[in-house]
């Protein structure tokens, strides 16, 4: 097949494990991977499938919850080129894209002309507009706009055989498409009474094929492919409706005692005519709280400990009409009995929302609520199974009260969030799918809740599809004529059962372990790892426990907004997201790919990790890469050695005062261009970059030692021996705070080294050796009170994180939460005077700090300058990432993730601004980048301060 496209495809067992699952509990490795460029390429994919009777998938951004987009086929990834907008035409509000373009993205391009695309379910940063279209998604918004089928208005694609068409309300010229659209008229016509007697009455019907549009007058072809799950054709271009943006938002908090009373009260709500109700449970409030990224955001819009808040958002165009909704919102509240018993507070039961940053957090917040849940660090994991079923809104109280019944009989909890606003509300009980027991328990919780929402005439599928987890099911909600029509549409449109087989129609059981993630011969057998992992108890434990956090959300394919995962927006490559490292990793650890830890393929998995920490941040369920990457460079280390690339980086403390001595001789390397050619081999740094410049007047650390100190200044191996400059301006700008500074040594005098260059190759031994000098240097001072600030992110807070996995105990606990980067601490003490600044000032942030949530300091500290207008870059990593930005082979993967955002913010603004970066690897990207020149923030406070 690679001979017949110009795409990529992979077969190895790597790459087939990595599309092996999607967000659901499934995994189903494929035959092959095809990454094609063009829809020739498509066509020749299915061509060659068709002679040799291989099953094809199509796939999107793979956030499927029920299986969908998993198989034993070729898998055909979008994604990574079939991406483009086509069109948009503002005045027809219509907008013609390829199937692999992510709905943000989408979003991104019409907001200049004042549109959107209004089906956004809480993936937006990461699904298709093809699977969109292929799963019938919804979103928040469907109370207002409906869900994908609503708003697609065609769908060209490419049928099973070969023959092209485009699927829409008009009537087909003669020919194979003519005729297949005159066979499905037929279909509808025959069963109309049925599909009126047996389908939901409910908007939330997404189970089986669209028949019912079989029905209509109006018929629209392109509606039954939409929710055809990849069984009917593949979609080569989308047409969709679009939606003038809605004006000024509000959003009211409603908090509640019970969770009935939020449910029986979402009726009464929606005739207020909000955009969206969502709910929150007191679960996700809890885990939520547990999680950095989402804590603050929390604290700031909910009061007490309530059982579940329901979200109410108004978009009426102006603060005044928003404000007469809020008011009106505040009185049912009481009229239904729900209000605060705090005198103090004005609403009642009601917490209002106004601060568009507030209102976009807690949205992100609420998206995140399947991700949200995973983060559990358990055995058992909320499963979804019966997530979306849909019921009308008269019958939601009585039908999550059922629900919570059968969960209660069957010793489990459920876990609830989403759209209260149209009966349809994400509910997972707690299983764990490695145990037959709670199998056969899901089996009979999703037999007994399927019958209940029969009872109500409600939806078994109201949002995520049918899959292999419900599509079983159908029979029991449909009836067998309904199933015995959707078998005749499969079989017209697609004879030989190529298009994503299992789905929709001929699904196995969906409690079938064989097609598990965790199948009854998963196993991980115990190794030793080089670091502690005993936060990650999870299933199997430790760093097994670590791994197995990916529940394939997603999130980390994300391409704008935060900074996960930057190597993935760089290459748009599914290894290069933190799930795919995640996945690759596990098939590793469990015996399902050769080689385990120490193979090239887990190598050139890791090979784009930046460790820029994002995902430990950012990673709903905390999948911490950055770390699992440490653990991997031991391994490797431990089977192949260092090579001198790799001892040059990780040594560097110990030579660095040598070298230091004979700066002239060393710096000569980037002035003399044959010399830096022939050392590229030797040394793993591309010729095309500069090195950094050794500094012949390095830091000593008698330059401060004070007595008494009030802050010990750790001065890490960068700023001491190539830019000394920066820690004598922080130690002047710490005097002029009123501080004493002393900086860390041992005993012996000797200078301290966080460990951070030993841990970027893998000497984790070796590293917990300094760490330990490190916690002992510095144990008397914190246990007395001292703080310990240093100005190089990534080694400061090495001692935040990677120590404790180190040298795990109260004393590397200890100095955990003594030490601070210079802002964070610098911000909490006296403000000192400072002179007025009349240039802006742009600040780019480092990944650590912003993984540590500690850029706020930095910019509340630069804010304090006299006249100051101070910018933040909206960036991900920079790209240089220590080592990562020097070594030939990704050289062009870091500039080109400096090129997404970093370098053309730099390129935009003026030319007279100050550019702060803390990051010594960012500082030397920028140089290397731009014209410009980036300075710790330690140096522009000693320009202004007043001495």
């Amino acid at each position: 097949m690679s001979r017949a496209v110009e795409g990529s495809v992979m077969a190895d067992s790597a790459a087939r494990a990595r599309y092996a699952t999607d967000a659901s509990i499934y995994q189903m490795i494929p035959d092959a991977v095809v990454v094609p460029r063009t829809v020739k390429d498509i066509e020749a994919a299915m061509e060659i499938a068709r002679e040799e009777a291989v099953p094809v998938l199509p796939r999107g951004g793979g956030t499927s919850q029920c299986g969908q987009t998993v198989n034993r086929a070729v898998v055909l990834d979008n994604t990574r080129h079939l991406n483009r907008i086509l069109d948009i035409d503002p005045e027809n509000l219509t907008a013609r894209v390829e199937p692999g373009l992510v709905l943000d993205e989408l979003n991104r391009a019409l907001k200049p002309h004042g549109l959107w695309f209004p089906v956004d379910p809480s993936t937006a940063s990461r699904c298709t507009l093809g699977g969109m279209a292929a799963n019938n998604s919804s979103g928040g918004k469907s109370l207002r706009y409906g869900i994908m089928r609503d708003n697609v208005r065609s769908i060209s694609a490419i049928l099973p055989d070969g023959t092209r068409a485009r699927f829409d309300t008009d009537a087909p010229e003669p020919g194979s498409y003519a005729d297949l659209v005159a066979d499905m008229r037929a279909l509808g016509r025959r069963e109309a009474d049925e599909i009126d007697a047996r389908f939901p009455k409910v908007q939330r019907r997404v189970g089986g094929y669209n028949i019912d549009a079989l029905t209509r007058n109006d018929l629209n072809m392109a509606h039954l492919l939409v929710g055809s799950e990849g069984t009917l054709a593949y979609f080569t271009e989308l047409e969709l409706g679009l939606a003038r943006l809605p004006g000024e938002k509000v959003t009211g908090v409603c908090h509640f005692p019970t969770f009935y009373a939020a449910m029986d009260a979402a009726q009464h709500l929606v005739t207020l005519d909000p955009q969206a109700v969502e709910l929150i449970d007191d679960t996700m409030i809890a885990l939520g709280r547990d999680i950095p990224l989402f804590r603050n955001t929390i604290e700031s819009f909910v009061q007490g400990d309530p059982a579940a808040l329901l979200l109410v958002e108004f978009a009426e165009g102006s603060a005044e009409a928003n404000a007469a909704k809020l008011a009106e919102l505040s009185r049912m509240m009481g009229d239904l009995g729900y209000a605060f018993t705090n005198n103090t507070k004005s609403w009642g039961g009601v917490v209002p929302v106004t601060d568009n940053n507030l209102q976009s957090a807690i949205a992100e917040y609420r998206k995140s609520g399947l991700n949200v849940m995973m983060s559990m660090k358990e055995a058992g994991k909320p499963i979804s199974f019966v997530e979306d079923c849909a019921v009308a809104l008269p019958d939601l109280a009585e039908y999550t009260q059922g629900l919570t019944d059968i969960f209660t009989r069957h010793g489990t909890k459920g876990t609830w969030y989403a759209h209260a606003s149209v009966g349809c509300l994400h509910v997972r009980p707690v299983l764990n799918m490695r145990q037959d027991k709670d199998v056969r328990t899901m089996r009979s919780i999703a037999e007994e809740a399927f019958d209940l929402v029969r009872t109500y005439k409600g939806s078994h599928s109201g949002e995520h599809g049918d899959g292999i987890v419900r599509s079983e099911f159908h029979e029991k909600m449909f009836g067998p004529r309904i199933v015995s029509a959707f078998e005749e549409v499969k079989a017209r449109f697609d004879p030989g059962g190529l298009m994503n087989p299992g789905k929709i129609v001929h699904a196995p059981a969906m409690d079938d372990r064989r097609v598990f993630r965790y199948g009854p011969d998963y196993a991980v057998p115990e190794f030793e790892t080089a670091l502690d992992w005993s936060a990650w108890p999870g299933a199997g434990g430790g760093f097994q426990g670590a791994v197995e956090m990916c529940n394939n959300n997603g999130a980390c394919r994300k391409l704008k907004g935060g900074v996960m995962c930057p190597s993935f927006r760089a290459t748009r490559n599914e290894r290069d997201a933190t799930r795919g490292r995640a996945n690759t990793l596990r098939f590793a650890i469990s015996g399902q790919m050769p080689g385990g830890l120490t193979s090239d393929a887990i190598a050139d998995t890791m090979k784009f990790c930046v460790s820029c920490k994002a995902c430990r941040r950012e990673c709903p369920t905390g999948v911490d890469m950055a770390r699992m990457k440490i653990e991997v460079l031991a391994a490797r280390r431990r089977n192949s050695g260092l090579k001198l690339a790799d001892k040059l980086v990780g040594y560097l403390p110990r030579y660095a005062p040598t070298a230091a001595r004979l700066a002239w001789l060393m710096n000569l390397r980037n002035k003399i261009g044959p010399v830096r050619k022939l050392t590229e081999k030797l040394t793993g740094v591309s010729h095309r970059r500069d090195l950094p410049v050794w500094s012949s007047n390095p830091f000593r650390d008698d330059e401060a030692q004070d007595a008494d100190p009030d802050v010990l200044l750790f001065a890490d191996v960068f700023n001491r021996y190539f830019e000394p400059e920066n820690l004598r301006a922080a130690i002047r700008v710490l005097r002029a705070a009123g501080k004493r500074v002393a900086v860390a040594r041992d005993d012996s005098g000797r200078s301290l080294d966080c460990g951070r260059t030993l841990l970027a190759v893998g000497c984790v031994d070796e590293a917990r050796t300094e760490a330990q000098r490190v916690i002992d240097a510095t144990k008397a001072a914190v246990a007395n009170g001292v703080p310990v600030v240093g100005l190089e992110p990534s080694s400061i807070l090495t001692f935040r994180d990677e120590f404790l996995a180190l040298c795990p105990g109260q004393e590397a606990q200890a100095l955990a939460s003594a030490t601070h980067t210079f802002e964070e601490y610098l911000v909490q003490v006296a403000d000192f005077p400072m002179k007025p600044i009349d240039r802006p000032i742009y600040v780019h942030g480092h990944c650590h700090q912003k993984s540590h949530d500690a850029v706020n300091p930095m910019l509340d500290l630069l804010n304090r300058i006299p006249d100051a207008d101070v910018t933040m870059i909206e960036s991900s990593c920079c790209g240089m990432a220590g080592a990562f930005g020097y070594a030939p082979e990704t050289i062009d993967v870091s500039l080109k993730m400096a090129g997404l955002d970093l370098f053309p913010a730099l390129d935009a603004a003026p030319k007279e601004a100050f550019i702060v970066a803390d990051g010594t690897s960012c500082r030397h990207q920028i140089a290397d980048g731009t014209p410009r020149r980036a300075q710790h923030v330690a140096r522009l406070l000693d320009q202004v301060i007043e001495y």
